[in-house]
């Protein structure tokens, strides 16, 4: 079955909180504060790809979401990278913003483009000690990525097209203007 419009949820990933954490070691007394910093969200990708011909696969699946960032640790050991997610589609595919309208991107050639961006990662609360301030005992949460409804729509690739009723020879015209091997009786 050829499909050619499909209407999906793309989600970028969140980026990590950060951490409250304090620097203990033996001899040490007050160490202060060491919290990392969360980890960046995962970015959703747009690919064309050659052996994909249709967006038929986008009628069962209808949402794609990237990975989230970790949160920071102690150390100021910062998280881990939320994973990307690279979705593949047929080239010649539009990619629309649904409520707006917007056309988000062309995917023409085979060069992955990023649609909704992971939300950057929360301070951990080593970034906030001041002289004044030694000990804060807080830190900032991660934002939130970029959220879109988004209509698939691929652009059909026929220059020209023959219609007639039968046996009028739309076959064999083709075969004649063309290298095509219809099958002719």
């Amino acid at each position: 079955m050829f499909v050619d419009t499909a209407k999906i949820r793309i989600r970028a990933g969140k980026g990590g909180d950060g951490a409250v954490s304090f620097h203990r070691e033996k001899y040490v007394a007050a160490g202060g504060p060491d919290g990392g910093d969360g980890g960046r969200g995962g970015n959703v990708l747009f690919q064309a790809d050659s052996n994909v011909n249709t967006l038929a696969d986008f009628r069962y699946k209808k949402r794609y979401f990237a990975g989230d960032g970790a949160p920071g640790t102690g150390k100021r050991c910062s998280g881990k990278k939320g994973e990307d997610l690279l979705v593949r589609v047929p080239p010649g595919t539009l990619v629309k913003e649904e409520s707006t309208g917007r056309i988000l991107a062309d995917l023409s050639d085979s060069e992955p483009q990023i649609l909704a961006r992971g939300g950057s990662g929360g301070w951990g609360n080593a970034h906030f000690a001041t002289p004044t301030r030694q000990i804060p005992r807080f830190s900032k949460p991660g934002l939130a990525g970029e959220e879109f409804v988004v209509t698939l729509e691929l652009k059909l690739l026929a220059d020209v097209g023959l219609a007639g009723f039968p046996n009028v020879g739309k076959s064999t015209l083709l075969s004649r203007v063309s290298d095509a091997k219809p099958k002719i009786a």
